[in-house]
């Protein structure tokens, strides 16, 4: 047994069967049957047990997949050792980003990393989807959510607060909501909802209450929903930091102040898969965005 036949044994537990790990490893499924086959026979143990879609490692192959993982972490640290002698940090990282957080605030502190990591590439995605981690589209993303996936290891980086907000201008014209049953009928500019009923959660101290809206103007991007607001379209429904600025400003006002809203939760979490080997530009722009988060919330 070698180092590779470990390291091929982790690609097929990781990939959940054959074909997947033939198309990650670019081989044919037959190679890597023919290849466990031969690792089973040196091992002189079933490694894994076949159904029809999947295979899942015996009790002897998992504990191999343990020792497996370790060693090819460690190649993966030795060779990027190697790539490193007598240059610069260097690397890339796919990083997925939630559209509102990610552009207006996430947007300045990737600057800053690229100012001092010019040698790391960044791709950037914003989106609010959550499959391109699981598929391995993206190293990090971060995303807005009660609770984490159980799957993926969660940083939690800061609490996101909704607030109701409108132009001075509609303020005076059409007055702000002074309770739930008010923001309910008042012309909603919110988040995108496929055009369904917006669920929003709202806590008043240990009072909870769950309303149905029905927004009349929504997206996905929330520069679009800021100049909506500031337009005097109506009501707006958005994380604090969308408006932060014109609040400050007095272009902007708030109402139910005493109200905690939430819509797709009050939590930003950092996001990566176990198991997965982080390079070391990985890790330098996750301790980044952490550092940057804690300073945030100072």
């Amino acid at each position: 047994m070698d180092a590779q036949a470990l390291t091929l044994l982790v690609d097929i537990v990781d990939a959940g069967n054959l074909s997947l790990a033939a198309r990650k490893l670019k081989t044919s499924r037959a190679n890597v049957s023919y290849r466990l086959k031969q690792l089973e026979q040196a091992v002189g143990m079933q490694l894994f047990r076949r159904t029809t879609r999947r295979i899942e490692p015996t009790e002897i192959g998992l504990r191999l997949y343990q020792h497996g993982r370790v060693i090819r972490d460690e190649l993966r640290a030795a060779q990027e050792s190697v790539n490193l002698l007598g240059r610069g940090l260097h690397g890339a990282v796919r990083l997925s980003l939630p559209t509102g957080f990610g552009e207006l605030v996430m947007g300045d502190w990737l600057l800053d990393f690229k100012r001092r990591y010019p040698d790391i590439a960044l791709d950037l995605r914003f989106e609010n989807r959550i499959d391109d981690l699981l598929r391995e589209e993206v190293d990090v993303a971060v995303r807005v959510m009660s609770e984490p996936p159980p799957q993926m290891v969660a940083t939690e980086l800061s609490r996101v607060r909704y607030v109701v907000c409108a132009a001075v201008g509609y303020a005076g014209s059409q007055g702000m909501p002074a309770s739930l049953e008010d923001l309910a009928r008042a012309p909603l500019i919110t988040s995108n909802v496929d055009g369904r009923e917006l669920r929003v959660a709202a806590y008043q101290g240990e009072l909870r209450r769950e309303l149905n809206l029905r927004p009349t103007l929504a997206s996905e991007n929330f520069r679009f929903l800021r100049e909506a607001v500031l337009a005097g379209l109506g009501v707006g429904l958005v994380p604090d930091y969308v408006v932060a600025s014109d609040v400050a400003a007095g272009r902007v006002v708030l109402a139910l102040a005493d109200w905690r809203l939430s819509i797709f939760g009050t939590r930003m979490f950092l996001l990566r898969m176990p198991g997965r080997y982080q390079t070391l530009a990985v890790r330098t722009l996750l301790d980044f965005i952490v550092e940057k988060a804690r300073q945030r919330a100072d």
